[in-house]
């Protein structure tokens, strides 16, 4: 038993003094050597720039972010912050919002929807009336009704009023447009085929024999606005409905 108390006490009094030997005396002893053919094959480290080296600027961020012979530089992406060397957690709705070309658009304002309503003029049955000023549509059913639909119009300087008949209907039509408004628009395409992207929507009615017509769009957002160059326009869903109940030589009076 006083043997192994004597063992401990003297492994004690080793460690006790390893511990209090000076740092310099730690320092002056001589490291080990490794030599290059004794290195073990390891992938060298990646460099990253961390937030703490955030502010060093100058040259140091230059080469981080440069490939260190042309010079190019590192094009960070969208959302990086340089002050913290992160980027923000993606939310893959705001990517896909982001990605999107076109920006956001108001909603479709339900006063616009399509409605039953009293009607007192004095257009008989199966006549549209074309309300400008207040952006609607009138179906005249008779019996003092109509169907009412929202429209966008003709901006400033381009609205006009008359009577017209409906001289022809197509689906999905093809759009050219007129040398007046490739004079205005230059970008404008000379041609673009029937379909979804096209501005004349999903059906047209063109009004006798001007260049105007009661047309769909695929920009609902734009009903009940002063947005086109004197055209009547409305809503995919609206304009099929509403061509499915005229026909061709009906009777247009715009206001």
């Amino acid at each position: 038993m006083s043997r192994k108390i004597l063992f401990a006490l003297l492994a004690g009094a080793s460690t006790l003094a390893v511990n209090l030997q000076p740092a310099a005396a730690i320092e002056a002893s001589e490291p080990t050597v490794v030599y290059a053919d004794q290195m073990p094959q390891r992938p060298m480290p990646v460099r990253t720039a961390s937030a703490d080296r955030a502010g060093m600027g100058g040259g140091f961020i230059e080469f981080l972010f440069s490939d260190g012979q042309s010079g190019r530089r590192y094009q960070p992406q969208p959302g990086y912050d340089p002050r913290r060397g992160l980027l923000p957690p993606m939310d893959p709705q705001q990517s896909m919002r982001q990605d999107a070309s076109e920006p956001a658009h108001p909603a479709f304002d339900p006063r616009y929807e399509k409605q039953a309503v009293e009607y007192h003029g004095k257009e008989g049955a199966g006549t549209i009336v074309i309300d400008t000023p207040n952006k609607f549509l009138f179906l005249v059913q008779g019996d003092g009704r109509a169907l009412r639909y929202g429209i966008g119009v003709g901006r400033p300087g381009f609205t006009w009023s008359g009577v017209k008949t409906i001289s022809a209907k197509k689906e999905w039509p093809a759009w050219t447009p007129p040398p007046e408004m490739l004079a205005r628009r230059p970008d404008l395409p000379r041609h673009m085929e029937g379909g979804p992207q096209n501005p004349l929507g999903a059906r047209a009615m063109y009004l006798g024999s001007s260049l105007y017509r009661i047309h769909g769009s695929n920009e609902p957002w734009t009903i009940g606005t002063n947005v086109s160059s004197g055209c009547i326009r409305m809503r995919n869903e609206d304009v099929i409905d509403l061509y499915g109940r005229v026909n061709v030589g009906a009777k247009v009076v715009v206001l």
